[in-house]
């Protein structure tokens, strides 16, 4: 299907933009000569002032993709240059350390749609008006090439901090030409692009022309609408979390719950009132009315200032009222970053949060505060990180913060003003609920109570509210290091309560095998390693299962 002819304004915006940028570009561009000692410029800086960046990558791989790079600027163009760098700063993984692409040095252009990643997939949450025959539609490819394949394609690009953070911002580069070509979704660069949509039922073609300038304004990730641009929205309601966007945080009570809810978006003091005047009015409020409930919903919140964060934990601390199981819950998701991975990180230290809604799009530890290094020649701008934030212990460390009570909205959900994520707050059964489900097994089996241990570990498996929890995991983590000493036997009851809730974990199979074997009880030894062989015989379980039965076969 092909745009409507009542974008003809549209489109002589379009030219009239791209003959006014060429010129610029013609006389702004960097020669292959200069973009590859701006490359080494970089990789110097890197190695000489920021070698702490070498967490997620080593500087041995970093070092040899910067010479590949190198190699292959002459044959590049301008803009496969710009997304060159940025594949190579999205190496360190961290969403603070970044390029500056977007600060005019190579112009991307962009099509006229707001991309959302929801549950049930990327949709066209808003667009131009002139577009208007697929606002809200599915997106299916992108010129022919299947969406999860392009985000696959893609990826490599973008600062992942984790796949929360690439849902966030990563989905929009699936509007970009210039990276959808650099990346190798396109053949060829183009400016005219072919989205496959489905749409009530239909699937069909739809071709789109992006422009240069900024395609509607977004508040925290979905279309505003205003003037010519759309959301696909019901716009007669708005839901609690998307109310009052021009404030950083407010509050409702909701008395039918006997709950304060509160949305906090920006870890800074709002021009209105500071934080710490906010929340002492907050604290007052819920301290003199009936309050069972405080609901602090932070998943639209990309950090600022965490030495702001103070009032909001000590307030929480102080309340009897609100800081114990089953009264604080708070909301997080994609969009938690920063400073407000901080906020969570002391929440979770200090108070009997319940954490609902999607993982954090931050690490628990990270790398935040960047510096600006500009690019001699280019003077492309380059953005490295050179704080490291730690809130917990290293082995406390993760990918994100996981949500005690997972809740993921559909597009359906969001265009119609529902809001799943807040209602499971609400709905959220405490009753027997432990907020530290391995802390409260440990203590069961630290004090002798093995029945008890089996019993509880075994319903909350079983139970929907732990689905937090990777019982595998941590029953394979406790038990690898019980084995070989003092322990053993305990190290052999968590393996034997493992491999009976997962029959098919290869890794449980192998650490019991080795459990056994330090016992001298060589045939039930022996089932466990076959079994391992058994399950995924080309494993490095596998494996290490054969030489372990070549040496009990040699005595």
């Amino acid at each position: 299907m092909k745009p409507p002819i009542n974008q003809s304004l549209y489109v002589l915006f379009f030219v009239i933009a791209s003959l006014l940028t060429l010129p610029i570009l013609a006389q702004n561009a960097t020669t292959t000569k200069e973009w590859q000692e701006d490359l080494r410029f970089l990789q110097n800086t890197v190695n000489k002032q920021y070698p702490f960046l070498f967490k997620k990558v080593s500087s041995e791989t970093f070092n040899a993709e910067v010479d590949k790079f190198h190699e292959a600027i002459p044959n590049m163009a301008q803009h496969e240059i710009l997304v060159g760098f940025e594949r190579i700063v999205s190496l360190f993984k961290y969403g603070h350390t970044r390029v500056g692409s977007r600060e005019g040095v190579i112009d991307y252009h962009k099509l006229p749609v707001n991309l959302y990643y929801f549950k049930d997939g990327v949709y066209i949450e808003g667009v131009h008006q002139s577009h208007e025959t697929i606002l809200g539609a599915k997106l299916l490819k992108i010129e022919g090439v299947p969406v999860e394949e392009a985000l696959r394609l893609i990826k490599p690009s973008f600062p992942s901090e984790n796949d929360q953070w690439f849902k966030t911002y990563g989905t929009g580069y699936l509007a970009l030409p210039e990276v959808l070509h650099a990346q190798g979704v396109m053949k060829s660069l183009k400016q005219t692009i072919t989205y496959t949509v489905e749409k009530d039922g239909k699937t069909f073609d739809y071709d789109l022309m992006s422009f240069t300038p900024e395609s509607g304004r977004t508040n925290y990730g979905y279309m505003k609408q205003e003037g010519e641009w759309l959301s696909s929205r019901n716009q007669e309601v708005t839901p609690l979390y998307l109310k009052h966007l021009n404030k950083m945080y407010y509050y409702e009570y909701l008395p039918e719950e006997k709950a304060v809810y509160v949305r906090h978006s920006q870890i800074q003091d709002d021009p209105s009132e500071d934080i710490p005047t906010f929340y002492a009015k907050l604290f007052d409020f819920i301290e003199n009315n009936d309050v069972e409930k405080l609901i602090l919903d932070v998943r639209l919140n990309g950090g600022g200032n965490n030495y702001k964060n103070k009032p909001i934990v000590t307030g929480i601390i102080k309340s009897e009222k609100i800081n114990k199981p089953g009264h604080l819950f708070v909301i997080i998701g994609r969009r938690t970053f920063s400073a407000c991975q901080n906020l969570i990180n002391e929440l979770d230290n200090y108070t009997n949060v319940v954490f609902v809604g999607e993982p954090s799009g931050e690490n628990i530890n990270f790398y935040g505060d960047n510096r600006r290094v500009m690019l001699p020649k280019s003077k492309l701008p380059v953005y490295l990180s050179f704080a490291w934030w730690q809130d917990k212990p290293q082995w406390e460390n993760a990918d994100w913060t996981a949500p005690h009570a997972p809740v993921e909205m559909n597009f359906a959900e969001y265009s119609t003003n529902q809001d799943p994520v807040l209602q499971k707050a609400l709905d959220f059964n405490t009753e027997g609920f432990v907020l530290d489900p391995m802390g409260h097994l440990t203590d069961l089996f630290l004090s002798g109570q093995m029945e008890r241990v089996k019993q509880d570990a075994m319903a909350m498996m079983q139970d929907e509210r732990y689905a937090f929890v990777d019982f595998e995991d941590q029953f394979n983590r406790a038990a690898y290091n019980m084995i070989g000493s003092e322990q053993n036997q305990g190290a052999i009851f968590i393996l034997q309560l493992t491999t009976q809730a997962y029959p098919k974990s290869v890794l449980s199979w192998k650490n019991f095998g080795d459990a056994l074997r330090y016992e001298m009880n060589y045939e039930q030894a022996k089932a466990c390693y076959n079994k391992v062989i058994e399950l995924a015989p080309d494993s490095p379980e596998a494996k290490s299962a054969k030489k372990a039965l070549d040496k009990m076969e040699k005595g």
